[in-house]
């Protein structure tokens, strides 16, 4: 079976301070629900207070970011060893790294495997653009970058890690994709791409998280398919009671 997983990516939002609250407000009905992997991913500048406010919670924490280098010049970067024992996991090639700051299929398979060597899970994020969805393409559009993040990966690394299916058109636009539609490209695309490179059983360890608009109202639509392992939530996660009611609708209906 595979543990939910539902990841709050803050982005950039939350001073330091205000991350903290955020967790302390979360932090106590999280570790009450049993069955679903929480995980909180804010800004760099608050790993450290969010980590401290979480030690022996059930609660994982997730950076939003990495370079792939192990040191060097490289201004305004965050290396792998420096995310260590601040956080378990580590969001790679989000839309809006890919859209804004010209992050490519190559660059996001580096740092999987420099996250990996470190002892950290990627959560490696798929998806395409409204474009790309408008001219029927979504399927050739994710086999490519799901193929492109774990190129060298051995089974056992790809196991290890989380696979975020985010169309690009639904993130932050209000606009989700149906539940029917997302476990379509997640059975048929991610996971089967999965099977091809690997094999079956790799496949169906593997958890693929949907992400895109995303809220308590529409949560339990995703939830209740069969290849959804859990959710990449990004605005809901900014508020307490609203990412511990995700965190509840998905153990109710996983359990």
């Amino acid at each position: 079976m595979r543990k939910p997983i539902i990841a709050g990516n803050w982005k950039m939002y939350k001073t330091i301070g205000e991350a903290v609250t955020l967790v302390e407000a979360m932090r106590a009905s999280l570790d009450e629900i049993e069955g679903v992997e929480s995980v909180v991913c804010p800004p760099f500048v608050a790993l450290s207070a969010v980590a401290a406010a979480l030690q022996s919670s059930r609660v994982k924490v997730g950076a939003q970011n990495m370079h792939w280098a192990e040191q060097g010049a490289y201004t305004g970067e965050i290396a792998p060893a420096m995310l260590v024992g601040l956080c378990q996991y580590v969001i790679l090639g989000h839309s809006e790294r890919r859209a804004y700051f010209g992050e490519t299929d190559e660059g996001v398979n580096r740092k999987a495997k420099a996250a990996l060597a470190h002892g950290l899970s990627p959560i490696i994020c798929v998806g395409e653009t409204e474009a790309q969805y408008d001219a029927g393409e979504t399927d050739s559009v994710v086999r490519h970058q799901v193929t492109a993040a774990l190129g060298g990966l051995t089974a056992n690394q790809v196991c290890s890690l989380v696979i975020a299916y985010e169309p690009v058109w639904a993130i932050g636009t209000g606009k989700a994709a149906t539940g029917e539609a997302a476990n379509r490209v997640i059975r048929d695309i991610v996971r089967a791409t999965i099977a091809e490179l690997y094999d079956e059983e790799t496949a169906q360890a593997v958890r693929i998280q949907y992400g895109g608009s995303t809220n308590p109202a529409n949560i339990a639509e995703f939830m209740q398919q069969p290849d959804i392992d859990g959710a990449l939530v990004g605005g809901a996660s900014l508020q307490a009671e609203g990412f511990v009611q995700m965190v509840r609708i998905t153990a109710r209906l996983r359990s």
